[in-house]
Parts: structure tokens; C-alpha cells; sequence
């Protein structure tokens, strides 16, 4: 652990390092293709990053972090696009936005339907007692149905993310920076539809990015010979197939083994079954028998535990990810007395 640490200080050196260098020479070049060249270097610098750490946590945290979303923020910086647009005033503020998911803009409103504390308080409890029976049940592998297990790995992974990552991170930037960061996630469980799920409910930062990265200009692309469905079908795929490339390498930094395709398989399912959903709406809107929001909530949430049981999670099973994680989690007691203090409830 102190050997990650020292890690991760030089890495976080070398990122404010580069960073620096965008505000103070990238920003005197003209958007567009130069200044895009001028931060290559250091794009291509932030996707070695992770792979300097063993540790589940500092390796997915720098991956997301800095590998994914400053690069991306960083590459729409080069076009005068992005969270990067307009221009922080200084180099502290250009080095927050750049790093962390905080929006220069606007105030970070809180999401529509924005539960009450309590809700997060038992996210902990379940979260809690979750850890104990991965970490003291060796055999629990053998025993549930598949499709236990992937709930399970997706509830893992929801509040792994909810309450370890994001809530860690929310901490240090109210603390250092007195700003709060955009929301995660809006109640994932609660969508009534794909489109619901993967645009307003689950990562919202990563459709914030990926919408002027990806999709906004493919579509724009498309459009000009193709009609408006098949421009935005087009749109969809594309960015969920980026959005599986991204993930895909994800995985390649937690488990060090060449990409099988999985991951972006079930990236380009969900994307094609989200188009096809924002089809048919678009066109039987009057038709269609409005479903109940249970048994919608139902079949979306269920549709993504099992593509994601059949394709997300078995590359990081095979290596024992999901494991590491759980286990790393449980050894930072520190961090979990924090939580039952009600400390991180209070911030939430």
C-alpha cells in the first residue's frame, strides 16, 4: 500500500504537470487541429497512468478519472467544446474542471426525484453487509443461480461506485475546492426504459461527455445524407460503441489481459436495443399501450443485469476483479467507520 501510494502521488503530479502545460500553451493555439496536436501528448501520457497501480481502486479511479473523462474533456477542449468551454479563469479551477466531474457553467442542480437521506443511509447498511458476506463466504459462487449472481455483481458495482467512489471524491472536493460535483447516478433502479436508464439515470457523466463528443456530431454527419432516424440510429451505436471501446479498456487496465470483445458487445447491444426503443416510441407514440412504470422498471433494470451477467462481468469474474474489489473495500476500515458516522450521509 505504501508503494501505491507513492504511485499515486507521482502520477497525480504528472497529471497537474500536464494539465498545466494545456492552460498555458494549448490555450494560446487556435481550436482546432493544432491545439487538438498540442494535447495528444498529453492524452496519450494520461492512458499509461493506471497501468502504474496494482490496487483495484486506484487503478479504476485514475482510469475513469483521469484516462477517460479528462482526455475526453481535454479533446473537446481542442474544438472550444466541452466543460473546458469557456475558459476557467485560473489554473486551479482549469485543473478541477479537468479532473474532476464538476461543471463550470451552472450551478449542479440535484436530480429530478432526488431521494432523501435515508435512502443513501440504507445504500450503506446494504453496502456493508454486502462486503461481510463476499469477504467471509468462499463458496458463495457455488451456491446462487446465475441470475442472483449477477444481481449481485451489478448491485456491487452500483454501490461501489455510489457510496466508496463518488462520495470519497464529493468529500475532497467540498473540502479542498468548497464546490460540490454533478451527481453520479439518479436512482438507476428506478428507469422505465433504456433510453431512461443509459441518458438520464445511470453515469451521467459519461453520457454528458460522450453526447458532444460523440453523438451530437455523427448525427449532424449523418443527417446530411441520411434521413433523421437513421441519422440518430446511427448516432446511438456509435457512441455506445465508443463507450464499449472505452470500457473495454477499462477492463484491460484491471485485469492486464487483451480484450476479448465482451464488454463492447454488450455495449453495442444495449445501444442497438436503445435505438431501436426510441424508434419504435417516436413512431407509434400514439399507438403504443403505456405499460405500467413497475413492470417497465422491471424489464429494463432485468434486460441490463442479464446482458451485463452474460457479457460485462465475465472478464472481470475470470480475474478476480469483482473479489479484489470487494475485499480491498472491506480492508479500509477508516473509511467505512466514516461512513457508519454518518459523516458522508451528512455531505450526501
Amino acid at each position: 500500500m505504501e508503494e501505491e501510494l507513492k504511485n499515486f502521488t507521482k502520477v497525480w503530479i504528472s497529471a497537474i504537470i500536464s494539465i498545466s502545460y494545456c492552460y498555458y500553451l494549448s490555450t494560446r493555439i487556435k481550436s482546432g487541429v493544432l491545439r487538438l496536436l498540442s494535447v495528444l501528448p498529453v492524452c496519450v501520457l494520461f492512458l499509461l497512468l493506471p497501468l502504474f497501480f496494482s490496487s483495484v481502486h486506484f487503478t479504476g479511479s485514475i482510469a475513469f478519472f483521469i484516462s477517460w473523462l479528462a482526455n475526453f474533456k481535454l479533446i473537446l477542449f481542442a474544438f472550444d467544446k466541452g466543460p473546458l468551454s469557456p475558459l476557467p479563469p485560473n489554473l486551479s479551477l482549469f485543473i478541477s474542471f479537468t479532473c474532476f466531474p464538476i461543471n463550470n457553467t451552472r450551478e449542479n442542480p440535484k436530480p429530478k426525484n432526488h431521494l432523501p437521506k435515508w435512502v443513501f443511509a440504507i445504500k450503506v447498511v446494504i453496502f456493508d453487509a454486502f462486503l461481510y458476506f463476499y469477504c467471509n463466504c468462499k463458496h458463495y459462487k457455488q451456491t446462487p443461480p446465475p441470475i442472483v449472481l449477477w444481481c449481485l455483481h451489478v448491485l456491487h458495482i452500483y454501490l461501489e461506485v455510489e457510496i466508496i467512489l463518488m462520495v470519497v471524491v464529493k468529500v475532497l472536493v467540498f473540502v479542498f475546492l468548497g464546490c460540490d460535483i454533478e451527481p453520479h447516478s439518479n436512482e438507476p433502479y428506478l428507469a422505465t426504459s433504456l433510453q431512461d436508464f443509459w441518458g438520464r439515470r445511470w453515469n451521467l457523466m459519461v453520457p454528458a461527455i460522450l453526447r458532444p463528443a460523440v453523438y451530437t456530431p455523427i448525427r449532424r454527419v449523418c443527417e446530411r445524407k441520411l434521413n433523421s432516424d437513421l441519422a440518430m440510429f446511427l448516432g446511438y451505436l456509435t457512441t455506445f460503441i465508443v463507450s464499449g471501446a472505452i470500457h473495454e479498456l477499462m477492463c484491460f487496465y484491471l485485469t492486464r489481459e487483451l480484450p476479448t470483445g465482451e464488454v463492447t458487445l454488450f455495449f453495442v447491444l444495449n445501444g442497438v436495443c436503445t435505438a431501436a426503443e426510441v424508434a419504435v416510441k417516436k413512431k407509434f407514440a400514439q399507438r403504443l399501450w403505456r405499460m405500467s412504470p413497475m413492470v417497465s422498471r422491471l424489464l429494463t433494470v432485468g434486460f441490463v443485469v442479464v446482458t451485463s451477467g452474460w457479457l460485462f462481468f465475465p472478464p472481470l469474474i475470470r480475474k478476480g476483479v469483482i473479489e479484489r474489489l470487494a475485499k480491498e473495500a472491506f480492508l479500509v476500515n477508516d473509511l467505512r467507520g466514516l461512513i457508519r458516522s454518518g459523516f458522508l450521509i451528512d455531505l450526501y
